[in-house]
């Protein structure tokens, strides 16, 4: 079974920081882009990072600066480490990867900055 795992979400106060991991288990083969989504009340889920097989990373503009997307390819996890946390911010965030060349989801995670 493939699958995706992640923590680290919680409450925070603005202006704090929150990591979050994503860990792919199961009978992998092949990882591509990794990535994180997210979805407030009301919205539609966006893309807040994404990161290629070779590292190569890119941001949403309204995280460019205070969010920071890695990857570490023997742990099959990718990592979003969240600074200078707004309020805005807060939504449910979404791990995704292409495994096997098929996109996964995890079940995501609660990130909550409160004013």
């Amino acid at each position: 079974q493939v699958q995706l795992v992640e923590s680290g979400g919680g409450l925070v106060q603005a202006g704090g920081s929150l990591r979050l991991s994503c860990a792919a288990s199961g009978r992998i083969f092949s990882i591509n882009t990794m990535g994180w989504y997210r979805q407030a009340p009301g919205k539609q889920r966006e893309l807040v990072a994404a990161i290629t097989s070779s590292g190569s990373p890119g941001y949403a503009d309204s995280v460019k600066g205070r969010f920071t997307i890695s990857r570490d390819n023997a742990k099959n996890t990718v990592y979003l480490q969240m600074n200078s946390l707004k309020p805005e911010d807060t939504a449910v965030y979404y791990c995704s990867a292409e495994l096997n060349r098929y996109n996964y989801w995890g079940q995501g995670t609660q990130v909550t900055v409160s004013s």
